[in-house]
């Protein structure tokens, strides 16, 4: 059986973001950010129109997601030792009692991840974009992201 897959990497798809990283649950990175790209591939059948999955749709769903994510202080909510909460116009974060920050609450992107890795970031991107393209008969998705001209972690997924 032959298989299609399709790639886009595009200028366009950078975002600008902050964020910190903690390690092995008790150490927690200074606050910083990056410009990050964003590569996808996804691989399924040939449609009607003898390919995988519309260019143009594939492009405009990363777009609204890179926007997103663009120029935000990128936080996540399920790590054990981080307490991120929203009080009213502002967001506040405390790591164990040993950090704790105040930011705009327009200025964050609160996260559904554990940590605001490469990683998480490409999985999250991920997940949003299968939910994006909806019923197309996907199967598989990888998303790689780079955080640092050269420093790439990927994500990918069997889609059943």
């Amino acid at each position: 059986m032959d298989t299609y897959t399709v790639r886009l990497e595009k200028d366009e798809l950078t975002f600008s973001a902050a964020h910190f990283i903690t390690f092995a649950g008790n150490v927690c990175e200074r606050l910083h950010g990056h410009n990050y790209g964003l590569v996808a591939e996804i691989t399924g059948p040939l449609d009607e129109n003898e390919y995988v999955v519309d260019f143009i749709a594939l492009r405009d769903g990363l777009k609204s997601i890179v926007s997103d994510l663009d120029h935000h202080m990128l936080l996540p909510t399920t790590h054990a030792a981080l307490a991120v909460r929203t009080e009213g116009t502002e967001v506040h974060v405390d790591f164990q009692g040993e950090k704790r920050w105040v930011f705009p609450a327009e200025d964050c992107l609160l996260l559904p991840v554990s940590n605001t890795t490469a990683e998480r970031l490409a999985q999250y991107i991920g997940q949003r974009l299968l939910a994006i393209l909806g019923d197309i008969p996907l199967t598989r998705i990888r998303i790689a992201v780079d955080e640092n001209h050269g420093q790439w972690a990927s994500w990918e997924r069997d889609v059943p």
